[in-house]
């Protein structure tokens, strides 16, 4: 490879840069000459190459020296990934970068070729590498190699000569080495480059998705700081557009209250459907149960638009305003939704009918609205349309909020269903029976087979249709005619 002064430090903010750190320090555990792996010289051909180890080895000593928690199958989980890295690399098959039991052998990868380098894998270098190996195979290079190398030669056209000649030389250089050295260092180049530039087909471990703009690399900072750095941080990429430090205050805030209600950062009770196959999760958390869980109700107490959108909380809020004699507010509210979100053709009836039963002078559940939003929704029904209604939806929602809601948070009914909510006990299925209910798990239906169900369907319906007797007729005096 080409050696290069500057790192690339675009690719700093990679998203598995901070986890690779713990697998580097692994790996220089592992190559420790008292207390790491034990390697040796193994023949490859005719070649002997120094410092190699099996498979087997490498296993091993990752279970039992390294990872003693480890069973057998996360340890070999722990060398594949290592591989997939490029942090050990196969003698051997060089496509498949996996750890294998069949007795391959794997040296450890040279540190100028880890990922902490933040080498970027240039086109250029890739060139150069490829007409390298060229040289070497006198052309037979695999499918996707040669695929790559032709298109290469006609993107750099105009410094392929250059191109070449850096790979004549590194070939020179290389023939002037001794032969295990120059296999060694063959198969390091070869590894680095089927880590970045895999095989059709392959899924390439150093795919790292977008750009990030937090450095993962950098120290956990907890507690004020934590909240002093995010601050800035918004601010920082945010008052371009307007946005001011209030708006990352919130945003703290708000994963601080709904860190323990997201499924993805806490434990389901009573378990995981997903992984557990029990849909006892779903079933206490349906629209509509009799008995809601604490957590649910405590969600309710986030914020009012989390009451409503919740059909369990809405019908006990409707309770609520029933005793206080005011269920008009939250049944306007409700039929203004309806007529945004309904159909166009009903639109003209229902805004009728919700002006006479609750806007009309003498609505039989007239609500009370001040006069500005009253005469700007009335002019609005002479030509109705689904947000017509949004000014006095708004005024009715606020008032629920700023005053009904709190008082409902009070109130004995609110206090009751708290007192009747329950937390589900926790599941505790042992290795066995989840390693049953997956193997009893059923495949759902492709959605590509259901498809194509629905296209025969309709050409079943198609066919159904009426018969052009011209047509059979046609079809059959041809095949007599070839009978013939």
């Amino acid at each position: 490879m080409t050696i290069r002064t500057l790192h690339d430090h675009g690719q700093h903010y990679r998203p598995r840069m901070a986890s690779l750190k713990k697998v580097e320090a692994l790996v220089v555990e592992m190559q420790d000459p008292k207390g790491g792996l034990k390697w040796q010289e193994q023949k490859l051909v005719t070649t002997t190459i120094p410092h190699a180890i099996t498979d087997a080895g490498s296993c091993k000593g990752t279970q039992l020296q390294f990872l003693p928690r480890l069973v057998h199958t996360e340890a070999k989980a722990v060398g594949t990934m290592m591989v997939a890295y490029g942090y050990i690399y196969p003698l051997q098959d060089h496509k498949r970068l996996i750890l294998k039991a069949d007795g391959n052998l794997y040296r450890f990868q040279t540190p100028y070729f880890w990922p902490v380098q933040h080498w970027q894998a240039e086109d250029t270098d890739y060139a150069i590498y490829l007409a390298k190996r060229n040289i070497r195979k006198k052309g037979l290079l695999e499918l996707y190699e040669q695929e790559h190398y032709n298109n290469l030669h006609k993107w750099m056209n105009h410094k392929w000569d250059f191109i070449v000649m850096q790979a004549k030389e590194q070939y020179r250089a290389g023939k002037e080495r001794k032969k295990a050295d120059r296999v060694v260092l063959d198969c390091q180049e070869r590894a680095y480059w089927v880590v970045h530039r895999p095989p059709p087909q392959t899924a390439s471990a150093m795919d790292y998705g977008l750009d990030r703009l937090v450095d993962p690399n950098a120290e956990e900072v907890t507690g004020k700081q934590h909240c002093g750095l995010e601050n800035g941080i918004c601010w920082t990429h945010g008052s371009e557009k307007g946005t001011d430090q209030s708006a990352s205050v919130y945003l703290v805030k708000f994963s601080s209250v709904y860190k323990n209600h997201d499924p993805f950062l806490e434990p389901c009770l009573p378990s995981n459907p997903w992984l557990t196959d029990d849909i006892t999760y779903w079933e206490l958390n349906l629209p509509r149960v009799e008995v809601p869980t604490k957590m649910r109700v405590e969600r309710w107490t986030f914020s009012f638009m989390e009451l409503l959108n919740d059909p369990c909380g809405r019908a006990d809020f409707r309770l609520f305003l029933k005793k206080e004699f005011s269920g008009e507010n939250l049944a306007f509210w409700e039929a203004c939704e309806d007529l945004k979100w309904g159909s166009a053709e009903a639109m003209k009836e229902k805004a009728e009918h919700i002006y006479k039963t609750f806007l009309a002078p003498g609505a039989p559940r007239w609500i009370n609205i001040d006069g500005k939003t009253m005469d700007i929704t009335v002019k609005g029904l002479a030509h109705p349309h689904r947000y017509v209604l949004d000014a006095a939806q708004t005024h009715i929602f606020m008032l629920m909020k700023k005053d009904t809601f709190g008082r409902y948070m009070k109130s004995p009914v609110f206090k009751d269903i708290q007192k009747k909510a329950f937390s589900p006990e926790p599941h505790k299925f042992t290795d066995a029976q989840l390693q049953q209910n997956a193997q009893n798990r059923k495949p759902g239906i492709h959605p590509i087979i259901l498809h194509q169900q629905a296209e025969e369907e309709k050409a079943k319906l198609a066919a159904s249709g009426p018969v052009d007797i011209k047509q059979i007729m046609s079809k059959l005096d041809r095949r007599t005619d070839l009978k013939k």
